[in-house]
Order: C-alpha cells, then sequence, then structure tokens
C-alpha cells in the first residue's frame, strides 16, 4: 500500500511566496500542496474542505493577520502550523508571539538574491513540514499572546548562592522558544550563570532574548564574546555564532566562534556541551529540550562522561521529540523528565541531590 503524502495548505498574500513555497513543496516525494491561500478568509474555508495536514502561515497578511487566524485556528481546529516570517525585528517579534499560541515553528523568508534561493532553503522548509506532521500539537483555548510574569509558579528554594564555578547549559530546537521559557520563568534569580543555544536566525535570537528577560527572575542576553558569565544570568547564543565556554579564573566566559556549522546549525548545541565537557566537567548541568534532529546529544553524552547531571526533555512534553530521545537512546541523559519539572531537577543537581531522580 502507497503511504499516503503530507497535505499542506499555503497561505500568504505573495503570490510569489505561494508558487515558491508550492514548487519546493510538491518537490518531496512525501507531501504534496493540496490548496494555496491569499488571505485568512479564503484560508478558513479551504481548511474547513481540504482538511490539510499542515497549514503555512503568513504572518502579515491583509483582513486578519496572522496572529488572529493562528488564534482561531488553535481553537476550533488545532493543527501543526508554520509561520512565514519575514527577517526584520517586527516579523521576529510577531513571530514569537505565534509560538507562544501554538504554532509548531516558523521558516524565515528568504532574503532576495542574485544567485536565488540558498541552496539549503528548500530541505529546511521539506525538513520543518515533516517535523511539523509529527508534532504533539499544544492546544490553547484561551491563550493570551503575551504570557503574564505574575502568574509564574514560584521558583524552588534556593538552598546556596556561594555556587563556585558551577554552570547550566541549555540547548532546543523546535519547540524550544517555549520551552526554554517554561524553564527560566521557574529558575531563581541567585543562581549560576545559565548559558543557551536555541537553532534561529541573529535577528530572531535577538527579539528571543529581549523576550525571555522580560519573563524571567534572571538577566538574560544575547551573549558577547569574551564577556564573564555571571550569576543570575543567562546568556543566549547569537544566530550568527556558535557558543563556547571558556574557563577564566574562578568563573567562565563566552567564546563566540563563527565555524562552519555542526548538524547543520549554527550555533549548535554539540558546540556548547563539548565546551561544558572539557571546561566545566562534574561542575556543569545540562537539559536538552525538544527539538528535531540530533544536535546536543553526542555533547551531552560527553558532558555526562566527563562528571556532569545531565537532562533531557521527555517525549509527551516536546513538540518535536527528537533531538532528547537521540540523548536518551545513546545513554546521554542522567534523568528524564517532563519540561514542568526540568527547572527542580536543575535546583536539585546544583544542590547536591541530583541522585534523586525523579520520572514522569
Amino acid at each position: 500500500m502507497t503511504k499516503s503524502r503530507i497535505r499542506v495548505l499555503v497561505v500568504d498574500d505573495s503570490a510569489v511566496m505561494r508558487a515558491m513555497l508550492t514548487a519546493i513543496i510538491n518537490q518531496a516525494p512525501d507531501m504534496e500542496v493540496v490548496g494555496t491561500a491569499p488571505d485568512a478568509l479564503v484560508a478558513r474555508q479551504k481548511v474547513k474542505d481540504l482538511l490539510p495536514d499542515v497549514l503555512t502561515l503568513d504572518v502579515e497578511m491583509p483582513q486578519m493577520n496572522g496572529l488572529e487566524f493562528l488564534d482561531k485556528v488553535m481553537r476550533l481546529r488545532p493543527m501543526p502550523v508554520i509561520m512565514i516570517s519575514s527577517q526584520t525585528a517586527k516579523g521576529s517579534e510577531t513571530t514569537l508571539q505565534a509560538l507562544e499560541l501554538g504554532a509548531v515553528d516558523y521558516i524565515a523568508k528568504p532574503r532576495a538574491t542574485l544567485v536565488g534561493l540558498p541552496a539549503d532553503y528548500a530541505q529546511e522548509v521539506q525538513d520543518k513540514i515533516r517535523a511539523a506532521f509529527s508534532a504533539h500539537v499544544r492546544v490553547r483555548r484561551d491563550a493570551p499572546a503575551r504570557p503574564v510574569a505574575s502568574a509564574v509558579t514560584p521558583p524552588p528554594p534556593v538552598v546556596s548562592s556561594n555556587w563556585g564555578d558551577r554552570i547550566v547549559c541549555i540547548g532546543a530546537s523546535t519547540g524550544g522558544t517555549e520551552a526554554i521559557k517554561e524553564v527560566l520563568i521557574r529558575l531563581p534569580e541567585n543562581m549560576p550563570g545559565v548559558v543557551m543555544v536555541q537553532h534561529m536566525p541573529e535577528m530572531f535570537t535577538a527579539s528571543f532574548a529581549r523576550r525571555l528577560d522580560s519573563l524571567s527572575r534572571l538577566r538574560v542576553k544575547e551573549a558577547e564574546q569574551g564577556e564573564r558569565i555571571l550569576p543570575g544570568h543567562a546568556y543566549l547564543a547569537p544566530g550568527h555564532s556558535h557558543l563556547e565556554i571558556r574557563k577564566s579564573g574562578g568563573g567562565y566566559v563566552c567564546e563566540l566562534l563563527q565555524t562552519p556549522p555542526i548538524n547543520r546549525h549554527r550555533p549548535a548545541v554539540d558546540v556548547l556541551f563539548d565546551s561544558a565537557a572539557a571546561q566545566a566537567r562534574g561542575s556543569a548541568v545540562a537539559a536538552l529540550l525538544t527539538g528535531m534532529g540530533k544536535d546536543g546529544a553526542q555533547g551531552m553524552l560527553a558532558m555526562r562522561k566527563a562528571g556532569a547531571w545531565t537532562i533531557g526533555q521527555d517525549q509527551e512534553s516536546c513538540v518535536v521529540y527528537g533531538m532528547p530521545r537521540e540523548a536518551a537512546q545513546i545513554g546521554a541523559c542522567c534523568e528524564v523528565t517532563p519540561i514542568t519539572q526540568v527547572a527542580e531537577r536543575i535546583m536539585a543537581a546544583l544542590q547536591g541531590g541530583r541522585r534523586i531522580v525523579a520520572h514522569g
């Protein structure tokens, strides 16, 4: 019996973008465009008539913008949605709101070049549609466009503020913007420095860092070359560079590298985790969160072998159970836990109670 193809509805007010996405999607043997729509009103009817498996949705459209339409879709017929976002500050802010509303992922609109599309753009589109098709879609019936910081669960009590050379490393990809937020809002301000890699372009990491900073008790910023990693601070790898840590005195500093992509990513989680294994060894705690692919798994294994405590997000709470699954399969995880318990487990590990493993 022939395996059915992934049915995609493309919604974009640009005829050029609709044609380009249709061509890219129809090139893949396991997916097909079953319809296109220039605006949300046409799209609403086509969702009902065509019952697509995956929806690609332009952020900025006439009559009803992408956020309003996404909110209606996630309330009335939850399905995997990939946002098509412009690579601008406004576009990235709106895309982050869309991910909060339940969109699985986003694809940045390609920048116009004299030689056409980047060589790997079509592959990225196809990979993200496959991941979205198998994603765990979060149902948001009353989701606000912006979370309320005052509603955050209080953080666990802090036993010690003298952390020495302790450090926390976090890696994520698809679904990671919400997962990282879930971890950071539960961490206390008086804790060791946190270093993070989330797969996203440069403009998006700047917006994401600002958003996390507004919600978290920690001071969150993009990492800068050579800056010292301070307690109570979290540093996000910028979208243009790998992030490593280097020991300096009694603590660590950030090192940014524009070396080639690893696992097709720059920044790559493996680069951060490998540096933590070498520089921090048993003083580090790592968490690998939702994402497609395998980035971070080998680095986490190196960290565990070096004596670090390593935590993988569980399948049920992942949007895409790829990176944490790969880590668990190769024995890189000391424990596997739901996203709502990752912060608690990080603090337990830092405070010496890391051998008490929570199963969930």
